[in-house]
């Protein structure tokens, strides 16, 4: 039966689109929106058009935002061409990731308003703390981004730009919902220009039990833009927001037939979760202002102070008595880290085709950490000292940048960064791009540059114990990511088909593992080290169309192949699906119904329980989910919205884990993902 209803929403999905290319043929004279002439940013630095920019490219406005069935950032952006959305299960503070192209969430730099969203401490973006209802537009630039953003951009680079205030508009929004496991949502937007001073808050909170015990969530979020607007000669941005969310731990579902486990008359875990009592928060502050100007036609200037504050904790206890503790005993870890910096370039264009990029940053990270231990009742232990460990690591680097073109059918791009960092040193990372435009639509692009990402301080400092240690010399990650794309405007740019073949591979990659060179009372300890490598390649596809403002629909497809060579092994990479898909569409009826659908296919994904291991030991399954919403509007303000994920309600897992029973084993278990949900809201626009 489910392979049935799979069959039949995958055919409509398909003979959806299908139809909309063949109505496309009797619409030419419709307004079309020119995909190809889309501004990007975070390509260059600078304002081009999607067709002048190397790399492959994915924007995504605010209308598809609000067109979309997603409900967070890695929904919307999950299985794009290139794009791998991951998440520890299906509770409520589960970690959020993208990877690109087969490579981690620690290579993909993401960004708010420019700024670095990925934490120091782990190298790695949560984009579930970004409420969707903040942002106004996304940009991804596939290919290595190590040039222009430095550290962990080595499959790309993804901006989130949040609202911004609208000239001669005001906007004012708010909405209310609730949902499956008593989930609710608030939200309240508000923006408008006075004069050449325009303003836009925005303000929400979450809150769910979750579908598993120990599950819950509770999330509060704001954030500002203030702008002064002076047409060209300045443009002054200054944002800041605050995340703050508190969340239970469950871990991953136990073996069947697990049964419920207490210590001191308390539930420590169950069938459901393999923790009952392991909970956590996280707490963001990020400000920056950026100051631009273009005061002629061949000079434009940026400059942007940012501040950034992580605070983590984390509590955990153990569920039985060995390795040195007793049942019941925990331990509490506070992370903090703090980045100062600035970044600033000029662009001069002295001639027409030729533009000069020139730029550089600065940042200094204050990384501290501090773990106190509980006794058998949960309760803060004094006989045991708060341990505590601190690092200050800063980085500075000067780039440069030639963009020419010569011909409207040619454009040459080439540069290079030089960084240097406090502990490993100086990188130098060049950068080499070519499009070709044959005609006004098309565009062929090549992309090649080296991408590094520097060792975080938990890798290099992490205080060592009876079980890890970290390692002060460790050298950065490095390597190639080479890509070449074809992107064709249809239909008077109606229709946009792109597709993309590219070749990547890491050096010296980072890998915990036991090491022997460090023995502990209870084993090797484990220890971060250079050994690894990785090697990918793999092509993608789209095909997204919008002919008229009342309907659009796109298809992608990935294929992606890698393989790690570790220090005892070669074999395909963890949890990489080597086949992903989407078919989505909306469309805008003439009496205010908007109607959106989403389906994704994931292949399967291995997992290896050790380094020793080739062959993988666990296999996650393929699965289809299926995302529908609808969304009337009445009145012309009031706005009512359904939304149903996982309509099919598909089993899936997402990673592999373990847990410690009471027995001293440690057993295997899963992260499952989100089963079948549904959620209204009521909002008011002005």
């Amino acid at each position: 039966m489910k392979l049935a209803i799979r069959t039949l929403l995958l055919t409509g999905c398909i003979i959806y689109c299908g139809a909309a290319v063949a109505v496309q043929a009797d619409e030419q004279k419709a307004q079309a929106t020119a995909m190809l002439d889309e501004i990007v940013v975070t390509a260059t630095k600078t304002e081009e058009t999607r067709k002048d920019v190397p790399n492959a490219v994915i924007v995504i406005d605010q209308a598809a935002i609000e067109a979309s069935t997603a409900d967070t950032v890695g929904e919307l952006l999950a299985n794009e061409p290139g794009v791998d959305f991951r998440t520890r299960g299906d509770y409520g503070g589960a970690a959020q990731s993208l990877n690109i192209r087969g490579m981690s969430d620690t290579e993909v730099q993401v960004m708010v308003n420019g700024v670095s969203a990925n934490s120091p401490s782990l190298g790695s973006a949560d984009i579930g703390t970004i409420p969707l209802s903040s942002i106004e537009r996304i940009e991804i630039v596939k290919g290595s981004g190590s040039m222009l953003h430095g550290s962990g951009a080595m499959a790309g680079a993804v901006n989130i730009i949040t609202k911004r205030p609208k000239r001669d508009r005001m906007d004012a929004k708010a909405s209310a919902g609730y949902g499956t496991d008593n989930t609710y949502q608030l939200a309240a937007e508000h923006g408008q220009y006075i004069g050449d001073f325009g303003y836009y808050l925005t303000a929400g909170q979450q809150e769910t039990d979750g579908r598993r015990d120990n599950g819950d969530m509770e999330q509060q979020d704001a954030s500002l833009a203030l702008v002064l607007d002076r047409d060209d000669l300045l443009n002054v941005t200054l944002n800041g927001s605050v995340v703050d969310r508190e969340f239970g731990v469950p871990g991953v579902k136990p073996p069947a037939g697990t049964g419920t486990h207490y210590v001191g008359g308390v539930a420590f875990y169950n069938a459901d979760s393999a923790s009952l009592v392991d909970n956590g928060s996280d707490t963001t502050y990020q400000a920056s202002l950026e100051i631009k100007s273009r005061p002629t036609d061949w000079l434009a200037v940026n400059l942007k102070p940012f501040y950034s504050d992580l605070e983590n904790y984390h509590s955990t206890r153990y569920n039985d008595t060995s390795w040195g503790h007793l049942a019941g005993e925990g331990y509490k870890t506070w992370v903090y880290n703090t980045v100062k910096g600035i970044d600033g370039h000029v662009a001069l264009d002295p001639v027409d085709g030729l533009t000069l990029l020139l730029g550089g940053d600065y940042k200094d990270y204050e990384w501290e950490t501090e773990q106190s231990f509980l006794d058998v009742s949960g309760a803060f232990n004094p006989a045991i000292p708060v341990a505590t460990n601190d690092a200050k690591l800063f980085t500075k680097s000067c780039f440069g940048e030639v963009q020419y073109r010569p011909s409207q059918y040619v454009k040459l791009l080439a540069g290079v960064r030089e960084e240097n960092h406090s502990t490993f040193g100086r990188e130098t990372l060049p950068r080499y791009g070519l499009v070709f435009n044959p005609t006004g639509s098309t565009a062929v692009k090549f992309s090649h540059g080296k991408h590094f990402k520097a060792p975080t301080p938990n890798d290099l400092f992490w205080p060592e114990d009876d079980f890890t240690r970290g390692n002060p010399t460790l050298k950065p990650q490095t390597g190639w990511h080479t890509d070449v794309t074809i992107e064709q405007g249809l239909c008077q740019n109606a229709l946009l088909v792109t597709a993309s073949a590219f070749t990547w591979d890491i050096d010296d990659k980072i890998d915990w593992a036991p090491n022997p060179a460090f023995p502990g009372p209870y084993g090797d300890k484990w220890t971060p080290t250079n050994v690894n490598s990785s090697r990918g390649h793999g092509w993608e596809a789209g095909l997204r169309i919008q002919p008229e403002e009342h309907w659009a629909a796109d298809i992608s497809y990935t294929y992606t192949s890698a393989t790690d060579t570790l220090q005892f092994v070669e074999r395909t990479a963890q949890y990489l699906a080597n086949h992903r898909a989407k078919i989505g569409g909306s469309y805008r009826f003439g009496f205010g119904l908007t109607t959106a659908l989403t389906c994704r296919y994931v292949g399967t994904r291995d997992f290896y329980r050790s380094s020793y291991d080739s062959l993988p030991t666990d296999r996650l399954d393929s699965y289809i989910t299926v995302d529908l919403k609808a969304e009337q509007r009445l009145a012309g303000h009031w706005i009512l919205t359904l939304r149903a994920d996982n309509l099919i309600d598909e089993e899936y897992d997402t990673y592999v884990g373990t847990f410690t029973d009471s027995a001293g084993a440690m057993q295997y278990g899963r992260f499952p993902g989100g089963g079948s949900s549904y959620f209204a809201s009521v909002g008011y626009e002005y």
